[in-house]
């Protein structure tokens, strides 16, 4: 087993399921301290015991900026930073959007982020990164997208200009894809299994993607010593069909 990230402390926002918690289990797997927040204190223990040894759990609200900068200001020195964390897609034509729900979908999705880096950054440890979340509905919108493609296109916006102004630090960015995770769980399991195989049978691939494919490009742009500023896309084709 590779031990890539052995002696290195990885802390993941957004760790405890989906994506984010694959991001942590594997770098876990390859010799990382990982520290798994979140907002939800059971999710996270649960989280935490799943990926066993040096994997500890922390219970933040990530809509409140004082507890983000509460959290990394008790924290120790860090190698790498992920930010993972959303809610379930709330999908609506523009004309049926409740905008003080589409703002608080920004806060999480964006000023989160935001947060997250304004507070963390400062102790990321020298050659360390920092890899952010977006996705190829900015690039690929349909009816109903229109709040979360606007975000997709910020945070692509926010990984760019973030890698200039902290600069050495790396600051790169994953962009999935249609994934099977809990961020479709305000769907129906009808409506679901109708997404992952009529869309996801519609792409290059043949299929939806998976959580632990995803999180190997997060693993991979840790690792790159030399990208930054980068859109990593992994949608299976979506960008091509």
């Amino acid at each position: 087993m590779s031990e890539a990230f052995k002696g290195q402390r990885v802390v993941v926002l957004g760790g405890s399921s989906g994506i984010g918690f694959e991001v942590a289990k594997q770098a876990a797997g390859q010799g990382a301290a990982v520290v798994i927040v979140s907002s939800n204190a059971e999710r996270v223990r649960a989280a935490a015991e799943a990926i066993g040894g040096a994997a500890k759990g922390v219970s933040v609200n990530l809509r409140d900026e004082a507890a983000i900068a509460g959290f990394f200001a008790a924290e120790e020195e860090f190698d790498h930073l992920v930010y993972t964390a959303a809610d379930p897609l709330q999908l609506h034509l523009l004309a049926e959007t409740d905008l003080k729900q589409a703002r608080d979908i920004l806060e999480l999705r964006y000023w989160s982020a935001v947060a997250a880096v304004k507070y963390g950054a400062p102790k990321v440890r020298k050659g360390g990164s920092i890899t952010l979340t977006t996705g190829v509905a900015g690039e690929r919108p349909s009816k109903t997208w229109v709040i979360i493609s606007s975000i997709c296109e910020m945070m692509k916006g926010l990984t760019r200009a973030l890698a200039v102004e902290l600069a050495p630090l790396r600051v790169n960015c994953v962009s999935p894809g249609v994934v099977r995770t809990n961020i479709w769980a305000n769907m129906s399991e009808a409506e679901r299994a109708s997404l992952y195989e009529g869309f996801g049978g519609s792409l290059l691939v043949g299929r939806a993607g998976e959580a632990d494919e995803v999180a190997r490009t997060y693993l991979y742009l840790m690792q790159q010593g030399f990208s930054t500023g980068q859109i990593v896309v992994v949608d299976g084709g979506t960008s091509l069909v």
